[in-house]
């Protein structure tokens, strides 16, 4: 009897973290390694307009999160405004986010304005970000966006 209710706390521990993990993967586009941005850096982003792949020895962790920067500079940036440098939507496509879904964008599309930066999903069939560009309405979709975005970053993909 002793070895059956051992068993259970261990099988109830380890659903419990699982659905941790859970809980932290819904708000973010990560996948099991924890890896925002699938390792391209937040602050080349937005401080110098590019996508850069960042390295694994410049590592910062926020709220359980990973990202990589190109440089100790960038860590220390990041790390000392780390809610400046988020990406928006928890980093899925904000086209998608508009339409009501999430999706894993392409680390090379995105858009910088008003000091945030969106990603979109690309690829032979849709190119989410000229999608949003053709709209000419940036603030109506980020409003729309936003909206969705409160239900839909409870959810899982």
């Amino acid at each position: 009897m002793k070895n059956i209710i051992k068993s259970s706390v261990l099988i109830l521990s380890m659903l419990a973290s699982t659905l941790i993990f859970a809980q932290d993967n819904k708000a973010n586009n990560i996948d099991n390694s924890n890896i925002a941005l699938q390792g391209y850096s937040p602050v080349s982003y937005l401080d110098l307009g590019i996508a850069q792949k960042g390295l694994k020895k410049y590592k910062s962790t926020h709220e359980k999160v990973d990202y990589y920067f190109t440089s100790a500079e960038q860590k220390s940036t990041f790390d000392k405004n780390p809610g400046k440098y988020l990406p928006q939507y928890g980093g899925f496509c904000a086209f998608g986010t508009y339409a009501g879904a999430k999706f894993r964008p392409d680390p090379n599309k995105f858009i910088v304005k008003d000091g945030k930066y969106f990603l979109y999903l690309y690829n032979l069939e849709l190119d989410a970000q000229q999608l949003w560009l053709a709209e000419k309405n940036h603030g109506k979709l980020v409003a729309t966006a936003n909206k969705n975005w409160k239900k839909l970053k409870k959810t899982h993909n």
